[in-house]
Formats: structure tokens, sequence, C-alpha cells
């Protein structure tokens, strides 16, 4: 029957087993995996050598404190996150030793107990913890491979699908493939990217002058379109299938394109947001396109330009960046310790130079996990996790 210390390790290995697949199979409980930029960072940056970064003071004031998160407290999918979390999961601890967790997390980490999708490159993002999903986003990313290199260090769309590629891969060999492709195709799987391939790439003051003159605004535009299809396609192709796609929002209005075209004056500046409608157009026709195609596949195209746009337009203040340095509208520099910082956060579309606000944040999510056909479709986030 072998010696007790061989019994002993096999029962601890049967109990891990059964904690991994308990968490795989608790359909209550989806995993989230998150890709993007800025707007969906969680503090990958932390990790790299970068001029993009978040964790610093104001960064994080209602947060708690600066976790790399380029706003005053949660992002969109943070929030969105915490809808997908059913903390009865968690009452499987009860049904086995302390001791058999301790090897798989750390104080405080409680395999997401927080609602809180960790960053990949956290050293603290390992084992079970992968289970309940893994924010890949990188602030600076894009689609382009070559967009936002005035950061240095960044971490575009391709690398994170090989990121992913690493994560899943880890799950497989931890679970088994069959538990591994059930856990993919339950999962939500968000990509929020595209603001700085025109931000921190077509629009560069100076920078890309001679881009500009060079390639029209629709030949840069279907190029997008074109390496997205690909890597949609390839995220598809690694299991997922419930996957949000966020459009770019009304980028000519953020406080940072304002100061730099004065000639707007108080109104928003034209041509960003021309561009962003451009590739937004495109960018529907594909989700329908990857729907029709990709069998199994439910594709969701988040019209973000439009839930903004609308709330810019109701909001109290948008004029100008909650936390602010230099400029009219607070976007020239970017928020850091010396910045000031506006009292009632609340009344603010704009956190910083580039970032919504908490309070826009909150709009956003409640909108594409509830709204109707026009700013989600085909269908809202709720409705995709039931599908």
């Amino acid at each position: 029957m072998g010696s007790p210390i061989y019994r002993l390790k096999v029962v601890f290995q049967t109990l891990v087993v059964f904690a991994w697949l308990g968490f795989c199979f608790a359909k209550s409980t989806p995993a989230n995996f998150v890709f993007g930029d800025s707007l969906a960072e969680v503090g990958n940056n932390n990790y790299i050598v970068s001029l993009s970064k978040a964790d610093y003071i104001p960064n994080g004031i209602d947060f708690g404190k600066p976790t790399g998160r380029y706003t005053n407290d949660r992002t969109i999918v943070d929030i969105i996150g915490k809808h997908l979390v059913v903390h009865g999961l968690f009452n499987l601890r009860a049904y086995s030793h302390q001791f058999i967790f301790s090897a798989f997390i750390s104080p405080g980490q409680e395999l997401g107990f927080e609602g809180f999708t960790p960053p990949y490159l956290a050293p603290t993002t390992t084992g079970a913890v992968v289970l309940q999903g893994v924010n890949y986003a990188s602030g600076g990313g894009g689609i382009l491979n070559h967009t936002g290199k005035i950061f240095g260090g960044r971490i575009n769309l391709d690398a994170q699908m090989d990121n992913f590629a690493n994560t899943r891969q880890n799950i497989i060999s931890a679970i088994g493939a069959p538990a591994a492709m059930k856990l993919f195709e339950t999962a939500l799987f968000s990509v929020t990217i595209g603001s700085n391939d025109f931000i921190n790439n077509y629009l560069v003051p100076v920078l890309s002058t001679v881009e500009q003159k060079l390639v029209s605004p629709e030949v840069f535009v279907a190029a997008l379109i074109s390496r997205f299809r690909i890597q949609l396609t390839r995220l598809y192709t690694m299991g997922a299938r419930r996957i949000v796609v966020a459009n770019v929002g009304p980028i000519g209005c953020i406080p940072y394109q304002r100061d730099i075209n004065p000639s707007a004056g108080d109104g928003c500046v034209a041509f960003p947001n021309e561009l962003a409608k451009l590739y937004n157009s495109q960018l529907r026709g594909l989700v329908m396109e990857l729907n029709s195609n990709l069998n199994g596949s439910k594709f969701v195209y988040a019209d973000v330009y439009r839930i903004v746009e609308e709330i810019i337009q109701n909001y109290m203040s948008y004029d100008s960046a909650c936390c602010f340095v230099a400029g009219r509208f607070g976007g020239l520099i970017p928020c850091g310790p010396s910045s000031k910082v506006c009292t009632d956060r609340s009344k603010f579309v704009f956190w910083d130079a580039y970032h919504p606000a908490d309070a826009t944040n909150i709009i956003v999510a409640k909108r594409l996990m509830d709204g109707g056909s026009s700013d989600i479709s085909p269908m809202n986030i709720r409705h995709l996790m039931r599908a």
C-alpha cells in the first residue's frame, strides 16, 4: 500500500487536481482574459522598462494606491470583471485543508476574491490564479508592432497573444486539454486596443508628418484592420469563443488632443475623431465577418465611441483633466506627483490627458454589461455570458 509519506503525497496531488478542476468547471464564475492598451492595463508595464507607466501617485488615488492603472480608481474591465465573480465558488476551500492551497496562494491574493484580473507579468500570476483569467494589456501598446515606440518598452497585441499562448499551455499542462478547452469556451475575452495606433503613431506631432503625407487615412486604417483580423483569428484558434472587441473612442475629445490643437476652440478636434469613425466602421464589419466565418464564435462589437460621446455631451465637467499640470484642458503634461487633482472626481469625464476617470468607466461598463444594440451588438456582455 506504500509508506505514509507516499499516501500523503497521493492525497495531496489528488486534492490539488480537484482544486484545479473545481475552478475550471464552476460555470457561475467564468475566466476573464483581457487584452489591450492603457485603457485596460492593470500593471504589466510596472515590470518593463517603459516611459508609459502609472505606478505612481496620484494614479489610483481612489483605488487606495497606485497599481499601474491609468485612472483614479478602476478600469472598465475591472468593473465588468466584478460582475463575473460569484464568491460562492471559493467555498471549495472549505472542502480541502488549508495547506493544500498555500502552495498556490500568497497572502492577499485569494484567487480572485477581489474580482480583479491580475497582470500577466506580476510574479504572483501563476498556478491556479490563471484559471480565473489574466490581464495582458499594456500602456502604449497597439495593433501594429511599431505603435508606441516613443515609449520604449510596451507590449503590443502580437506579444500579448504570445503571452496568452504561454498561459494557455500552462493551463493545458495543469488540467488537461479537454478541461482547458472548456474553460476557454466559457471565458470572457476582451480586446480594447487601437487608440495608440492613432494617438501614438499616425497622429504623433512632427514625427508623423511624413507618414501622413505618404499614407492616406484609408490606407492606414485598412492596414490596421488587416492586422487585427489576423490577431483576432489567432485568438479564436487558441480557444477563445466569447470575444468583446471595443472600438476606438472619440480621441479628438481627449484633453491632450484639444490642447495641441488650439484651433479647435471649445470643441473636440475633428480629424482624430474622423479617423476613429473611419476605423470603427470597418471594425464593425470585421466583427460581423468573423462571426460569419469562424464556427461557434461570438464576437461582440462594443461601441465605446458612441457611449463616451454621449457622456461628454451630457456630463458636468468634461472641459479639462481632473489630474493636470499645464494646458487649457490639462493635456500638455502627463499626470504625475507634481500634478493638481480635482476634489470631486465624480464630475469629470477624464482623469488625465488621455484616460477616462472612474466615473466614466462605471457608465461605460454598465452600458456594455446591460445596454441595447446601439451600445453593444449583437448582444450585451450579460447576454453573451449566458449564450
